[in-house]
């Protein structure tokens, strides 16, 4: 008979986990090694501070995460040192809504400066058009500000 390793990973015994455990369990990195490297880079958040990888974290606490573009702000509301598939990762914790709107905001903003750009390189006509409308407008700024 197998013996029972449910005390060490069950999320009701435990009342404190180490966050890199946690966030590995949570789905928030691939592997524990990653979520390591970002916790060491600074890249999670308790209270304003940086944490170390040893911290150890308890339900109720409240963690501001980075990654690439997006900064979630998460309140713990279970524990697991296990990782589970994605709905069960959901359960671990509840995303706030100022972060859920504040990355709404900066998806926004990052659409819309994807925009502006050209869809294509200007050719040698409207280089010339370009350069011809820029000495004009530096000549018409250096001509209102003599008087």
């Amino acid at each position: 008979m197998k013996p029972s390793h449910t005390s060490s990973t069950d999320s009701s015994q435990s009342s404190a986990v180490r966050i890199d455990k946690w966030l590995w369990a949570a789905r928030f990195y691939r592997t524990r090694t990653l979520a390591k490297e970002a916790i060491e880079g600074g890249k999670v958040h308790f209270q304003g501070e940086r944490v170390k990888v040893s911290k150890e974290i308890r339900v109720g606490m409240e963690l501001t995460i980075r990654q690439g573009f997006d900064e979630k702000t998460v309140e713990i509301t279970s524990l697991s040192v296990t990782r589970g598939n994605a709905t069960v990762a959901q359960h671990l914790y509840q995303e706030t809504e100022a972060s859920i709107a504040r990355r709404e905001l900066m998806n926004a903003a990052r659409k819309l400066s994807n925009q502006a750009r050209p869809d294509h390189r200007p050719n040698k006509h409207e280089r010339q058009q370009l350069q011809r409308f820029q000495q004009n407008s530096t000549r018409d700024r250096s001509f209102d500000e003599g008087f």
